[in-house]
């Protein structure tokens, strides 16, 4: 079988191009290449993918610097590791030496050295990834299939390729999950029995990857599938053992894609929400063991205290400069997890108008303004600022010239 055909009705003119380019110049090498991984799987499901990775039984960073010269197109190696990027217009190839990989321990790195395509196909995590195109002109697309990857996508149906494969790499369990939700697939009773019983030595796993794997989940359409599923095979426990992928979590992430569009970065309230119902002791631990870092890590700590708030936020008379003073100091991707968490709809409707509006809201006059008034620099300038700006939210000034006569009145009063 071949997926030439494949190749040519999904991929792009600019991209078909260069990989035939590509292959005839591993060719006049001597050299097999291949297109290989999640891009094969993708092409023979007609789903698109763009992220294209090809294999080389060479050196694929000479090719890599010779293909560049053939099309005055940037080429970036890793002579190290055997790898390289290629970039050409909107085209970007990732080209490496096919390898081999052993484990000198469960969840350790692999040490690779020099192989051959089915060396390369062999260290992939499932069959369904193990597929390879062969991009040789006198045959190109001949699909090499040496684990029955082909048949498991016939099937649908994600299997590792040998009983070591998730001591080897913890990891997997996590993209096996994810490949089985995204692709509406079913792992095989084995895979699911070998995952089961290898989930302990995710506790080897750096936290830099175990992050990475979530982010990955997160970043998915329905990210609460996986989730669920993971809850499920106990992948989710690993995390932190309180995590849960219920119905509760479903219904938030789903509540969450229908927030406004203006509300920010939708997507970063997915990992807020994951974390909501863990107590702070819980949440310092699972920042700690993924080492969340950045925005997520001060999401992730600002949830207890937006949790305290929201009863706060539903006293009967509140003010609009009253709930900015509530909600100012919190993370954006924290404050619309509480809208979606929250059970009060007043709660709700005050934190939505803080993010469609009342954050926004600043005095048209700034501290020039107040200088020239007659205002020193300082504390009282400071005071003033936030007394205008409340006076604006609360609607007691509507233009300048009431921003201005507040000023006025405000600076009378302070030297009484």
């Amino acid at each position: 079988m071949d997926i030439a055909r494949e190749i040519q009705a999904q991929l792009p003119k600019e991209l078909r191009e260069l990989i035939r380019a590509a292959g005839e110049v591993a060719a006049d090498l001597g050299e097999s290449l291949y297109l290989v991984g999640g891009a094969v799987r993708d092409l023979l499901l007609r789903r698109d993918n763009l992220d294209v990775d090809l294999v080389l039984e060479g050196d694929a960073p000479s090719l890599a610097r010779r293909l560049g010269r053939q099309n005055m197109a940037k080429v970036v190696t890793h002579p190290r590791f055997g790898t390289a990027t290629f970039s050409s217009g909107a085209v970007t190839l990732d080209l490496a030496t096919a390898r081999s990989e052993t484990y000198a321990q469960p969840g350790a790195l692999p040490r690779v050295k020099p192989g051959k395509i089915e060396d390369d196909l062999f260290r992939r995590d499932f069959t369904v990834n193990a597929m390879a195109a062969n991009l040789h002109p006198a045959c190109f697309g001949e699909l090499v299939d040496p684990y029955g990857g082909k048949n498991d996508l016939d099937l649908g149906i994600v299997r590792v390729l040998h009983p070591l494969s998730f001591q080897d790499d913890p990891t997997r369990i996590w993209r096996a999950i994810r490949y089985e939700q995204r692709l509406e697939f079913k792992l095989d009773a084995e895979t699911e029995r070998l995952a089961r019983r290898d989930l302990e030595f995710m506790d080897r796993v750096s936290g830099d990857r175990l992050r990475h794997e979530l982010e990955r989940i997160l970043r998915e359409d329905e990210p609460e599938r996986a989730l669920r599923r993971a809850g499920e095979l106990g992948a989710l426990a690993r995390l932190s053992k309180d995590l849960e992928g219920d119905a509760w979590l479903a219904t938030k992430f789903q509540a969450a894609r229908r927030l406004p569009a203006d509300s920010g970065e939708k997507d970063a309230v997915y990992l807020p929400l994951l974390a909501w119902r863990l107590a702070e002791v819980q949440l310092v631990a699972f920042i700690e063991r993924l080492r969340f870092g950045g925005e997520a890590a001060a999401a992730l700590r600002d949830i207890p205290s937006m949790r305290t708030n929201l009863a706060a936020l539903e006293a009967e008379k509140l003010l609009p400069s009253d709930i900015c003073r509530l909600l100012q100091r919190h993370r954006l991707a924290t404050i619309m997890a509480a809208v979606v968490a929250a059970d009060s709809g007043i709660v709700r409707d005050r934190l939505t108008l803080y993010l469609s509006s009342l954050r926004f809201v600043t005095p048209s006059l700034n501290g020039d303004d107040l200088k020239r008034i007659g205002v020193p620099p300082g504390r009282k300038m400071g005071s003033l600022l936030r007394a205008l700006k409340d006076a604006k939210l609360d609607g007691e000034v509507t233009s300048r010239e009431m921003e201005e006569r507040f000023v006025r009145h405000w600076i009378a009063e302070s030297k009484r």
